[in-house]
């Protein structure tokens, strides 16, 4: 029991520093302890028990999420990640095989910042096969030098990851590239890139453009005025009331007036809509 009074109800938000000192300051388990937790969560759903082997893993999430670092992505969003990953591997983890929990979660740490670097390192997503993500995270460690590769190069690391060349070729030109803003930023630096939101024509002050929508416009109302007109006159009024009117009437408001009950009035509304949307559209 005092063991597990020693491990906190949650860490300290905030400060990813105080966050980071914290967990490395839980105590670890043992293997008895871990194997006597893991079967109470199997066996019991004793949520506690899985409280404490994650809480006493925070520290591995840790580790596993600064080697990450080096995409640009925040440390507390890959700790966070990864945290979810080890409550995945909590759940699933079987006391009876006979390993430790930190050589089990360690896969499931990772798919979930892999998963998480992939949806968020570019806007455009650079990786989308099983080849492209299994060289996305290895091709940064097998360059060997700053530049594009050779060709003898790329055959060497397509033959050691065991991709085809010019999945490599690929890979290499996504990672070069970068993300362009759309709209153009505040400011006036000459240097600056310009954003492809300057090469579109702005089209609405266009006179045919204008001509245009005005055009649909009209054919649009006439289209409508004429799918009221062929409507039942208690049609019409209900239309009229539940959307046209400036003090919009209720189900059970009309329902009152005509007479009938509020799923009555439901029911013709909705008959009305469908032969107005069924002119619209023909």
């Amino acid at each position: 029991m005092s063991r597990e009074l020693a491990i906190p109800a949650s860490l300290p938000t905030g400060s990813i520093d105080a966050y980071i000192s914290a967990a490395y300051q839980l105590p670890m388990l043992t293997a008895e302890e871990e194997h006597d937790l893991a079967v109470r969560l199997r066996d019991n759903n004793d949520l506690e028990a899985a409280r404490i082997m994650v809480m006493s893993h925070v520290r591995f999430v840790i580790r596993i999420a600064r080697g990450y670092s080096g995409y640009g992505l925040a440390l507390p969003d890959l700790i966070q990640e990864g945290t979810v990953g080890l409550m995945k591997a909590v759940r699933r983890f079987n006391p009876d095989m006979g390993v430790r929990l930190v050589s089990f979660a360690v896969h499931w740490i990772k798919a979930e910042i892999h998963e998480f670097v992939l949806r968020n390192w570019r806007i455009v997503k650079v990786a989308t096969t099983k080849a492209q993500r299994k060289l996305f995270f290895n091709l940064r460690s097998a360059k060997k030098r700053l530049g594009w590769f050779s060709q003898e190069e790329i055959e060497g690391v397509a033959k050691d990851l065991g991709v085809k060349p010019e999945t490599v070729l690929e890979m290499e030109s996504r990672l070069a590239g970068q993300d362009t803003a759309f709209d153009p930023q505040e400011g006036s630096d000459e240097e600056r890139p310009v954003a492809p939101a300057s090469y579109l024509p702005y089209m609405r002050m266009e006179p045919a453009s204008q001509l245009e929508q005005s055009d649909s416009s009209r054919h649009e109302d006439k289209l409508l005025y004429s799918a009221l007109d062929d409507l039942d006159e208690r049609s019409k009024e209900i239309l009229q009331a539940r959307w046209l009117s400036e003090k919009k009437a209720t189900l059970h408001e009309l329902a009152n007036h005509y007479g009938v009950s509020a799923e009555r009035i439901r029911q013709i509304e909705k008959n009305a809509m469908n032969k107005i949307k069924a002119q619209l559209v023909a």
